[in-house]
């Protein structure tokens, strides 16, 4: 160990965070050769295979994993030493790509590209879908960050809660149930559209009514924040969506905006990121850019009607 090469720990690093050793290339702009050539030479070095085959990838060995643990914290100190300056945020031309969902590209998009415009004007934002498989997105390297609801736990991955999502009820202002305070009755017996990624059409709502001995018909579901705006505004169907999702439609008039006649808690949006990342400068910008738009968010006296 004593006379090993500084750039293998780096390689070593970046085929551990990519669990491949195409990407592993790919992020350190090398051959796949070159970081083959440096493989051989780890496991020679280190006198244990480290990496095996694992359906089309590569996993660990128990002796890699040790190895990990032990080095990454010097390795991650000689990232943070060199890469300080490495990040111009006027100058960068990098793409970060984000998964989420299109309620929250109605929260976040907005702001976000408006930061990106003052501060960093060739820097690309692209959203990735969000379907629940955050942690997949971020292990395979798919996606830079994850910002919505987020339960995976993974010791890999690093989890920031950024602020809580009230849920309202939603109609249009012509609905019979508009002008008028929203019973639970009223709201039970009321045809409801559900907002379902998945398809499935239990909800905490649900749950909520189910423990007063009462359901609701959901008589749409759609896959979309945007189409259930669209489809509240002109039908007499009730919907339950975060205020925030809709708060531009609520402040013009065009939505109706009602609180809950049931105990709803809200949900935890959180911002999900892999430790490969952790000191990368640009991912950290992008960050804190996102940090400082949804702790304004949080602050908001209006959050909730």
């Amino acid at each position: 160990m004593a006379k090993l090469d500084i750039n293998l720990l780096v390689i070593f690093d970046a085929i551990m965070a990519e669990q491949s050793v195409t990407a592993a290339a790919d992020r350190l702009a090398l051959t796949q050769p070159s970081v083959s050539k440096a493989l051989s030479r780890m496991r020679y070095v280190w006198k244990d295979p480290l990496f095996v085959r694992d359906g089309r990838g590569i996993k660990p060995t128990p002796r890699a994993e040790v190895l990990w643990r032990e080095v990454r914290p010097a390795i991650q100190t000689l990232i943070e030493a060199t890469s300080e300056q490495q990040f111009a945020p006027t100058r960068s031309e990098r793409t970060f790509r984000i998964a989420l969902t299109d309620g929250m590209t109605r929260i976040l998009w907005l702001p976000l590209r408006q930061r990106i415009e003052q501060q960093a004007p060739k820097i690309n934002l692209h959203a990735m879908p969000f379907r629940g498989n955050g942690e997949s997105l971020l292990l395979d390297a798919r996606v830079d960050l994850v910002v919505d609801y987020y339960e995976n736990q993974n010791r890999k991955i690093i989890r920031q809660h950024l602020f809580d999502n009230h849920f309202v009820c939603l109609m249009r202002p012509e609905h019979p149930l508009a002008q008028s305070a929203l019973s639970l009755k009223l709201f039970s017996n009321s045809d409801h559209l559900m907002v379902s990624l998945s398809g499935d059409t239990s909800s905490v709502v649900c749950s909520a009514l189910a423990k007063h001995h009462l359901q609701r018909r959901i008589a749409v579901t759609v896959n979309s924040f945007s189409a259930a705006i669209d489809l509240i505004k002109q039908t007499d169907l009730l919907c339950v969506l975060p205020y925030l999702v809709a708060h531009s439609e609520i402040a013009t008039g065009s939505l109706v905006s009602q609180p809950l006649p049931l105990n709803v808690s809200p949900a935890p949006i959180s911002m999900a990121y892999h430790i490969r990342t952790e000191a990368d400068p640009g991912v950290h910008w992008l960050r804190q850019q996102i940090m400082e738009i949804t702790a304004a968010i949080q602050s908001s006296s209006d959050q909730v009607p």
